[in-house]
């Protein structure tokens, strides 16, 4: 135990400490100011927070479509009528919706992988959603498909991967312009370059 931890003299915040710092990018010091923050909030609002996070955790679903993150089994831009469900954008993370949803520049659906491929973290192509994408071609109706995936050795083996498997099918591969530098990651990239990157989309060549 450090000095930092024997000075706490309370157990109970000891641990409201630990469970904090556990969160990314929170250290022991950050962690405090939140547990101490959190001890002269009223014990209703702090009661509120922590069903919200329990909530959360308990209750949030991945749509049976597209990966997403969803209060339903069907996320609402999956069920929304006004997006074009023949544009798919397969990108790696919920986050990565998140960015490009920010940007206003794109109108059709999405897939989510849940990772990239990265056989020195040991995740191949069966740990990612990629079956549920092959299907979803399979249904038809999808005329394009955008790889909006990070610019990384990785990001650019998912997307070499990708196309392989799509070719099998009558789609337009398309990635997004290099706008967004190589080894970038695309949650970092901002919001303008972005929404230049998706309007821009070019033919994906492997």
């Amino acid at each position: 135990m450090s000095w930092f931890d024997s000075s706490f003299h309370s157990t109970l915040l000891q641990q409201a400490v630990d469970a904090f710092s556990r969160l990314p990018g929170v250290g022991k010091r950050s962690a405090l100011r939140m547990a101490l923050y959190l001890l002269k909030q009223p014990c209703e609002d702090v009661e509120r927070w922590g069903q919200a996070f329990i909530r959360l955790r308990n209750e949030v679903k991945y749509c049976r479509v597209c990966n997403m993150l969803s209060d339903t089994d069907i996320c609402p831009i999956c069920t929304d009528p006004e997006r074009d469900s023949a544009l798919i954008c397969v990108v790696e993370s919920v986050r990565d919706v998140m960015s490009i949803e920010l940007t206003g520049q794109f109108r059709g659906r999405y897939h989510v992988l849940g990772g990239i491929i990265s056989p020195i973290d040991g995740i191949g192509p069966n740990d990612l959603t990629i079956d549920a994408l092959i299907e979803r071609l399979g249904k038809g109706g999808v005329e394009e498909i955008l790889l909006a995936l990070s610019t990384t050795m990785e990001g650019e083996t998912t997307s070499f991967y990708l196309s392989r498997k799509a070719s099998a099918f009558p789609v337009r591969i398309t990635t997004i312009a290099r706008g967004v530098g190589f080894g970038d990651e695309l949650e970092s990239t901002d919001e303008m370059t972005l929404g230049r990157a998706i309007q821009n989309r070019q033919p994906f060549n492997p």
